[in-house]
């Protein structure tokens, strides 16, 4: 069992699909259409009633099907049919983080702070809609399915409990981080609730499907072959079901709002998933609010008629900043009057003749993680401008697919929407704050680059990403024939990223990575100095470098890279264990110790740390030491393989081979990649005589082993021969 590595064990995975346009046009006009005439909603304030926040990630409005889409959202589109479903309604930014701080605080990215998916943490002192709920007498839970909103990125304020245990730890050449389906976590949801008979709740279900890879599971996987993204959206509509039939029937009335994070390009404008753009594909989301059950007093049924059969429409611009003056206004409590969002719950707000407030959105993904110009802009009535050294206007109302940029026509239009741009004093993204190893390497394994990008004082056309979309499409089919085993072609797509855009960080890093698995460490080593000879000052390519030429042999060499990183105040957790790993390889321990002390404290409940302090306590042969931290580790992460390994490890030197057998165990099942555990297994195993048992593990090792274990598959197929 090795030390666990460095970040870089993980490699970005934007699985980019077939793309599967959908005309979004279509759908809005029909829906404004609609409005006309149609029913108001009597949507009130009931002082008490329960709340159910439900957020769909990565799904497009279109996709449901009370919006004119083609998957079957059954559950979803009755529930739209019993309240009020907003047709133009936006989300501020188009990653999972940000969007979600921007609904739990009312605020918008510029003011909550939290401007990406990583390196972000919501301060202390923010008031959040499960604090300032569970101040008015609510219990609060929070069911989140993915790593981008863990418990470490501060949404966690204000729940009594936040179940985010879908497990963290993956193989090194896994792409895709797991997560949670929809049919895990809405069990979870509705446990908790039905364990609140009496008093108020507020549970907030977070659902991940949609998100790339689309993998929709059975019957859905057949349904939807050719549109598996839809798949996706129809399943998680099936295990809603429940959970919104568990509501309905209850004898509390309570208020339900369903929305999405942020949509999903399929290709439309070039984009193959989220976050470079802020296109209507991205930025449109659905938003349904609804009050069902029983309500005490009020008359019953309160929806008959024409607003069962279609619910009513609102074409007015919302916002996910008036998610938390809508819900807080619904419950009795006063919204606070210093945010920037309103309550939809007056029908006067929902009219066609109800001001329509401008929307600020943001996609600073490019700019923070790449280098390229920062995407900001504004929404007014149906206007769009999206302000970027390439200039974009839209009229939403003519072209809501938004093909037609008509910036530059009408000047003074163009002036206009900039001043109300300018008139939210939005400020761009300072430098990212420091991360910690784990979240950037999950966050790169779900698809989402993370890192430090050099920053310029004045960007220019060449930095818009409408010019550099074709170095985003090479970087997706660059990690897609990594996945499909083509090492060969993605290291050249990565070269040819690099020949035309020698500034992008994360492509010397991919290559490097790429590299180092086929076992050419000399060539990861070369790939990652020349990005420093290119100006590329990225501290994540300076930690890998370091680590690649300690693991090189070149020990001290990587530790003189190392150590002017982790001297800085602000050192982030990946510089720290990679600087640890090189000081234990040097048999510099106590250095070492100090290293992962360092991310312990950074990180208190993180495994990976303690997995690596449980690893110095095994090579000074402290059994005691190195048990008490493999358990803590499987304390912090429950998943985490290499944790349940290190606690075989030490079983084993204890004299208890059943027990080291079970923990290798447990941990090639939470990682069929695991080759430490395997070997471990496997080898033992065979020992003892039980060859049988034995064989499917040590042919799993030699399937999954990586170069480095040369000497150790020559032993195993020595073991595996008759």
């Amino acid at each position: 069992m090795s030390l666990q590595p460095h970040s870089e064990s993980s490699v970005l995975a934007r699985k980019g699909r077939s793309p599967v346009v959908m005309a979004i046009g279509h759908v809005l006009l029909l829906s404004l259409a609609c409005t006309r005439g149609a029913p108001q909603i009597d949507l009130r304030a009931i002082p008490g009633q329960n709340v159910l926040l439900i957020t769909i990630d990565t799904l497009r409005a279109d996709a449901l099907g009370s919006y004119g889409g083609r998957a079957a959202t059954p559950a979803l589109d009755r529930l739209a049919a019993e309240g009020v479903r907003f047709d133009f309604a936006h989300a501020h930014a188009v990653v999972t983080l940000t969007s979600h701080a921007s609904i739990l605080t009312g605020r918008y990215p510029f003011q909550h702070g939290l401007r990406d998916n990583s390196g972000y943490r919501l301060p202390s002192d923010a008031p959040t809609l499960a604090s300032r709920l569970k101040a008015g007498g609510y219990a609060t839970g929070a069911f989140v399915a993915a790593f981008p909103l863990h418990s470490r990125f501060g949404l966690n304020q204000g729940f009594d409990v936040y179940d985010d245990h879908f497990g963290e730890t993956r193989a090194p050449t896994e792409l895709v981080m797991p997560e949670r389906p929809a049919t895990a976590v809405v069990p979870l949801a509705r446990e908790w609730i039905a364990a609140r008979q009496s008093g108020r709740w507020f549970a907030w279900v977070h659902l991940f499907d949609p998100h790339a890879p689309y993998r929709p599971p059975p019957p859905f996987d057949a349904q939807y072959a050719s549109r598996p993204y839809d798949g996706e959206v129809a399943a998680v509509d099936a295990a809603l079901a429940p959970l919104i039939g568990d509501v309905r029937s209850a004898a509390q009335p309570t208020l339900v709002i369903v929305t999405a994070d942020h949509g999903e390009s399929l290709g439309e404008h070039g984009e193959a998933s989220h976050g470079l753009f802020a296109y209507e594909s991205t930025l449109r989301v659905p938003l349904i609010v609804s009050e069902i059950g029983s309500t005490p007093g009020a008359p019953a049924p309160r929806i008959t008629g024409a607003a069962l059969a279609r619910g009513e429409v609102s074409s007015v611009t919302a916002r996910h900043v008036d998610i938390l003056p809508t819900i807080l206004d619904a419950v009795g409590l006063p919204p606070p009057s210093d945010l920037p969002g309103r309550s939809l719950l007056p029908a006067t707000e929902r009219r066609s003749s109800a001001p329509q407030r401008p929307s600020y959105f943001e996609a600073m993904g490019g700019v923070l993680n790449r280098g390229w110009a920062p995407l900001s802009g504004v929404l007014a009535n149906r206007e769009k401008l999206v302000d970027l050294p390439i200039l974009e206007r839209y009229d939403l109302a003519t072209d809501p697919a938004e093909r037609t940029n008509l910036a530059g026509r009408a000047p003074e239009r163009d002036r206009a929407l900039e001043a109300l741009l300018h008139g939210f004093n939005a400020t761009a993204p300072a430098e990212r704050p420091a991360e910690d190893v784990e979240a950037a390497a999950r966050l790169r394994a779900l698809g989402y680059v993370s890192g430090s990008a050099p920053r310029k004082e004045k960007y220019d056309e060449s930095d818009d990403p409408k010019r550099l979309i074709e170095i985003d499409q090479l970087m997706h089919r660059a990690v897609e024939a990594f996945g499909a085993g083509r090492a060969v072609d993605a290291a050249a797509t990565y070269r040819e990223v690099i020949t035309r855009r020698p500034d992008m960080a994360i492509a010397y890093r991919h290559l490097a990575f790429l590299e180092a698995q086929q076992g050419d460490l000399a060539g990861a080593i070369r790939t990652l100095q020349g990005a420093t000879r290119a100006g590329v000052t990225d501290r994540h390519v300076l930690t890998l470098l370091g680590g690649y030429l300690a693991d090189s042999g070149r020990v001290e060499q990587g530790i003189r890279v190392l150590e002017p990183l982790a001297r800085s105040p602000d050192a982030d957790s990946d510089t720290l264990n990679t600087l640890g790993i090189a000081y234990a390889q040097a048999r510099r321990p106590e250095e070492a110790r100090s290293a992962f002390e360092r991310v312990l404290a950074v990180n208190p409940n993180s495994s990976v740390p303690l997995e690596n302090l449980g690893m110095l306590a095994l090579e000074r042969d402290d059994l005691a030491s190195a048990r008490a931290r493999f358990e803590s580790a499987v304390a912090a992460d429950p998943r985490s393989s290499r944790a349940h390994a290190g606690v075989g490890v030490v079983a084993l030197r204890s004299g208890d081979r059943p027990g080291a057998i079970a923990a290798w165990k447990k941990a090639v099942d939470l990682d069929p990649a695991n080759a430490d555990a395997l070997y471990n297994l496997g080898t033992t195993l065979a020992r003892d005589g039980q060859t049988s048992a034995a064989r499917p593990f040590l042919e799993q090792f030699l399937r999954v082993a990586p170069p480095p274990y040369a000497s150790d598959r020559r032993e195993v197929m020595r073991l595996l021969r008759p």
